[in-house]
C-alpha cells in the first residue's frame, strides 16, 4: 500500500471532490509508502523516517513541545563577527531580543503561523493559553498541516548596509500523517514538507529547499540544518547538513533567484549579482547551535554522545514570539521586528479539498508577478510583462529563469503592437541578462496616401535588466506600488533570416520582469 491508501485515515468526514490519490501525489508523491504494515510503517521500512520529526499515538500535543520537534540548527560562520571567536557551549547567539529576559545562552523565538482543518470542522482545533503561548493545547486528529516561524536576532548587521538590530527567520512547513497500526491504534506523524530561509525581506530571494516526489534525497538530515549568512544573517537551507551550500540541491525552488549564502558581501561588496561557489565559507561542527529537541525525538541519538545530547555546542531555548510594540519606544527595532511577526497566531486555515491543500502547500513558491514599464524605442509607448501561463509563473527547464510574456503599445495613440516571449535567468537579481522573441505590427504613414500603412515583422530582442529593490532606498516612495523597480536596456532587430532594421530599447517601469 502506498500513501494513496495510507491518506483515507485522515478524516472520513473531510470532503475531498477529487481522488485521493491525487493528493497523494502532490504531497510527497506515490512513490513514498507510509501506510501501516504490522506495527512498523512503511516509512520506517523503507528507510524514511529522514522526514518524520516526531511519531506518536496521543494527539493532543502543547505548541511548546511541537516546535521543539520541528525546530532547525542554526550554523555559523567562523568569522561570524556576532560569534566573537566563540565556538561549542560558548556560543551566545542567536540572542533574545534587548527588551527580553536575558539568557545564559542563545534565543529563538517561534510563532506557529498557519494550522491547516478540513473546512467541515467548526470546533476549535486549539486551546489557547495566553499567558503562556507554548502550553496552548492542538489536536493533531484533527489538523492536516502547520507552518511554523522560526525567528533568530542579532545585535547588529555588518558589511554591506550594516545596521543595528537585525530579525531574521526560517519557516518549516509540517504535513500531520496518521495511520491505525496494530489493534486498530491510530499513530500520528509529523513529516517535513518545505524548508525555507528567508533572505533580506524579499520574497524572491527565499532559499526554499522542498521534499521532492521525484528526487526524494535520503540524504536529507533533521533536524533541518539552517546556515547563517556571515554578519547579514540571512537563512539558507542546507538540506543535507553537510555545511555547503549547492544550489539545486539544498535550494530547489526558484534555484536562479534564491540569494543562496553569500558570506563575503560582509567585506562591503556585493561582487555578482548571482551566487559564485567562492562566496560561501564552509560551516564547521563547534559552530552549529542545536534545538531543545524533546527526550523521545527520533533524532536526539545521531547527535548524542554517551547519553548526552550535543555535548559540544550550544543548545537554544525556544520562546514565544513577543509583539513588536514591546520594542517600543525604540522604533528601529519595532519595525525590523515587525516584517516577521504574524499577529493573532496561531491563524486556523479551512480546506475543503485537495485543490486548497496543494494551495497551502505551495504559498510559499508561487508568486504572482506584473510589470509595468515606460518604453521608448524610437517612439514612446507602454510594455506590459506578465507570466507565460497568465496565472502562474513557468520556470525554464534544467537552466532554470523564466519564460514571460510581453506586450507593448507604442507610437502615436498607441496604435502599433507588439507581442514577445521573453526569457531572462532571474526574476530578481540587480544585473541579469534577456532575450525576447515574437512579432510587431507597425502602422506608419506615408507621404500623399490617406490611409495608414501596415507591416508585420518577426523581431528579436537581447539587452539587460537592472533590477533593485527600492523598500530601503530613497525612493521608497515607490515602493507603494511594488518592490521592485529597473530599468531595461536592449537591442531590437526586424526581420527572421534576414535583418534589416536595428534600433535600441529602452524601459523604465516596475515589477521583476
Amino acid at each position: 500500500m502506498g500513501l494513496s491508501t495510507s491518506l483515507r485515515t485522515l478524516r472520513p468526514t473531510f470532503p475531498f471532490p477529487i481522488p485521493l490519490f491525487l493528493l497523494a501525489c502532490l504531497l510527497l508523491g506515490s512513490s513514498i509508502a507510509l501506510a501501516a504494515d504490522g506495527s512498523e510503517t512503511k516509512a520506517r521500512e523503507e528507510g524514511l523516517e529522514f522526514i518524520v520529526f516526531w511519531e506518536g499515538v496521543d494527539p493532543i500535543m502543547k505548541i511548546g513541545d511541537l516546535v521543539a520537534y520541528c525546530a532547525p540548527v542554526f550554523w555559523f560562520s567562523p568569522d561570524e563577527p556576532e560569534l566573537h571567536n566563540r565556538e561549542g557551549k560558548d556560543i551566545l547567539i542567536p540572542a533574545p531580543f534587548p527588551f527580553d529576559e536575558s539568557s545564559d545562552g542563545p534565543v529563538v523565538y517561534y510563532q506557529v503561523r498557519t494550522v491547516i482543518v478540513s473546512a467541515d470542522d467548526d470546533e476549535d482545533v486549539f486551546l489557547t493559553e495566553e499567558s503562556n503561548p507554548g502550553d496552548t493545547i492542538l489536536d493533531l486528529s484533527r489538523i492536516y498541516g502547520l507552518d511554523i516561524n522560526y525567528n533568530h536576532y542579532y545585535r547588529f548587521e555588518s558589511g554591506l548596509g550594516g545596521h543595528d538590530h537585525d530579525t531574521e527567520q526560517a519557516q518549516i512547513k509540517v504535513y500531520v500523517h496518521r495511520f491505525e497500526g496494530a489493534g486498530g491504534v491510530t499513530t500520528y506523524q509529523l513529516y517535513l514538507l518545505q524548508a525555507t530561509g528567508k533572505a533580506h525581506a524579499l520574497v524572491w530571494y527565499d532559499n526554499i529547499y522542498r521534499v521532492d516526489q521525484d528526487q526524494l534525497n535520503r540524504e536529507l538530515e533533521l533536524p533541518f540544518h539552517i546556515m547563517v549568512e556571515e554578519g547579514k544573517h540571512a537563512s539558507i537551507t542546507d538540506m543535507n547538513a553537510d555545511g555547503y551550500y549547492t544550489p539545486g540541491y539544498d535550494v530547489n525552488v526558484r534555484r536562479n533567484d534564491a540569494w543562496g549564502l553569500r558570506d563575503v558581501i560582509r567585506t562591503g561588496s556585493l561582487f555578482s549579482p548571482e551566487f559564485q561557489g567562492w562566496m560561501a565559507k564552509v560551516r564547521r561542527e563547534p559552530h552549529r547551535v542545536f534545538p531543545p529537541l524533546p527526550g523521545d525525538s527520533p533524532h536526539r541519538t545521531r547527535y548524542s554522545r554517551g547519553g548526552e545530547y550535543a555535548p559540544d555546542n550550544a543548545i537554544y531555548e525556544l520562546r514565544a514570539m513577543p509583539s513588536p510594540d514591546k520594542a517600543l519606544p525604540d522604533r528601529e527595532l519595532a519595525k525590523d521586528m515587525d516584517g516577521y511577526y504574524s499577529k493573532d497566531w496561531p491563524e486556523t486555515k479551512s480546506v475543503s479539498n485537495a485543490e486548497k491543500f496543494r494551495d497551502w502547500r505551495d504559498s510559499e513558491n508561487l508568486i504572482h508577478s506584473l510589470a509595468v514599464a515606460y518604453r521608448l524605442n524610437v517612439v514612446s509607448g507602454v510594455s506590459f510583462s506578465f507570466p507565460l501561463l497568465i496565472v502562474k509563473n513557468l520556470e525554464a527547464p534544467l537552466v532554470g529563469g523564466w519564460l514571460v510574456n510581453r506586450i507593448y503599445l507604442q507610437d502615436h495613440g498607441l496604435r502599433d503592437f507588439g507581442y514577445n516571449i521573453l526569457y531572462t535567468p532571474s526574476a530578481s537579481r540587480f544585473l541579469d541578462g534577456y532575450f525576447a522573441a515574437g512579432f510587431e505590427i507597425d502602422y506608419y504613414d506615408v507621404p500623399d496616401v490617406a490611409d495608414l500603412q501596415r507591416r508585420t515583422d518577426f523581431v528579436f530582442e537581447s539587452g539587460i535588466k537592472l533590477r533593485g529593490n527600492v523598500k530601503y532606498s530613497p525612493l521608497k516612495f515607490l515602493g507603494i506600488l511594488t518592490d521592485f523597480w529597473g530599468v531595461r536596456l536592449g537591442v531590437k532587430s526586424r526581420g527572421f533570416m534576414k535583418i534589416d532594421d536595428l534600433s535600441y530599447v529602452f524601459e523604465f517601469g516596475a515589477g521583476v520582469w
